[in-house]
């Protein structure tokens, strides 16, 4: 009995030893498993840091541009090193008035802009846009996907910089900055497309900086020219080449210079000049004719607090209209020249009413003619339909700087007769 109660009793001893044992070799354990913790804890706070430095949005809302691009297309120019994302989308409420033809509502834009620092001194940066939701049949018509630029750059010195790749061509206000919140109106100025066809981009290369401490801004290429066999009645839309197998035979120069003399007043212009003939053979003649062009614009532009006002000339000059007149076998020929200029002037209200508050409502009214048509060839009459006036009223509100709800109504005139008018209601965003 005596002999089993000490078996039993060491063997509890063991037991409380062994569990005893286990706690202090748990707590060391724990100790130690702590620290390891605390380590990993460590790095992978640094690391979320460096991935956060590296794809993280700005806090501030506040973005600049740079080198003439819009605010979230330059994003990557004040980066040190690695990835930056941004981005923009556009979409509107159109209803047609005096016209059978029905409203929609498109998703017109989403853009990414994806731009990636090497080093300090050689980026990528680039555009990616989906247009219409979709690039299927769907509804009114297949959308797209494209590469609205993409550029190699090097940036030398503020001064002097090197670009080359699918560049936006420095035409006009919006052509290069066209991020929604930053015009007004959920449509571009007529203008900007009939004439100016924007969004135009082209495979070339060239040189960009800035001089005079900042204040005066150049970008100056040479592109792939518009493939003038293209050019049309209506406008020079159809003759961007963006950058698909581009025709090559001819190039294009186009120079583009600002002045910022003080703060809120820009003027500048732009002139391009090239052959757009490509080499193709015309009529049943195969007449091969150089149709040189030669555009030109000037712009000026005035902010002074809630003021801001805008307006720009352009125009298109065409040789051998003619030729490619007869060889398009249309109705109305191709105008040896074609111009349009628009108007525009916005204040924000806001402050009046509520003078801290970051929000901005800015109503605005541009004013725009253009016309087409204005020296078509012997033998063809020209469409006065093409001969436009345009007004557009509305508001521009801005819950957040880069957030825009927008409200619009386009009255338009011709010397053919009157068109459809109609309203728009939309939204649109930068990142």
């Amino acid at each position: 009995m005596q002999a089993r109660f000490v078996r039993v009793l060491t063997l509890a001893i063991t037991i409380l030893f062994c569990l005893g044992a286990g706690v202090v070799f748990s707590q060391d354990d724990m100790g130690q498993r702590m620290e390891t913790l605390e380590e990993r804890q460590g790095i992978l706070a640094t690391e979320f840091d460096r991935l956060r430095s590296l794809f993280v949005l700005p806090e501030e809302s506040d973005y600049k541009s740079a080198y003439g691009l819009g605010p979230a297309a330059s994003k990557i120019y004040g980066r040190e090193r690695g990835l930056s994302l941004g981005g923009y989308g556009h979409t509107w409420l159109q209803r047609n008035i005096d016209t059978e033809e029905k409203s929609q509502w498109d998703y017109k834009r989403f853009i990414l802009y994806v731009g990636f620092k090497f080093t300090d001194k050689l980026l990528l940066n680039s555009e990616l846009e989906w247009e219409h939701a979709s690039t299927s049949n769907t509804g009114g018509g297949a959308g797209s996907v494209s590469v609205e630029f993409a550029t190699i750059d090097y940036l030398h010195a503020p001064e002097f910089n090197f670009r080359f790749g699918m560049v936006l061509v420095p035409f006009g206000f919006i052509n290069e900055m066209h991020e929604p919140p930053f015009y007004y109106g959920n449509q571009r100025p007529m203008v900007a497309s009939q004439i100016i066809p924007t969004t135009w981009r082209e495979n070339g290369f060239g040189f960009f900086g800035e001089l005079a401490d900042g204040s005066v801004q150049y970008r100056l290429y040479t592109i792939t020219s518009p493939d003038g066999s293209d050019f049309k009645s209506s406008n020079l839309r159809s003759s961007r080449q963006k950058g698909n197998r581009a025709k090559a035979e001819d190039m294009a120069v186009v120079l583009r210079v600002d002045a910022t003399p003080r703060d809120g007043v820009l003027f500048g212009g732009s002139v391009l000049a090239g052959n757009t003939g490509h080499g193709v053979e015309f009529t049943d003649e195969k007449i091969k004719a150089d149709i040189a062009l030669l555009m030109w614009e000037v712009h000026v532009q005035y902010q002074y607090r809630s003021l801001h006002l805008r307006a720009l000339y352009t125009e298109a000059n065409i040789d051998d209209t003619d030729i490619l007149s007869a060889h398009r076998g249309e109705e109305y020929g191709v105008s040896e020249r074609l111009w349009g200029y628009y108007g525009e002037v916005a204040y924000d209200i806001l402050p009046m009413m509520s003078p801290a508050s970051r929000m901005a409502l800015e109503p605005f009214l541009r004013y725009e003619r253009f016309n087409t048509q204005e020296d078509v060839p012997a033998g063809f009459t020209p469409d006065e339909k093409r001969n436009q006036t345009v007004y557009t009223v509305g508001v521009n509100f801005y819950p957040h700087p880069n957030v825009v709800f927008k409200v619009d109504y386009r009255n338009f005139d011709s010397e053919g007769g009157d068109l459809d008018d109609d309203v728009n209601i939309g939204v649109g965003f930068t990142f």
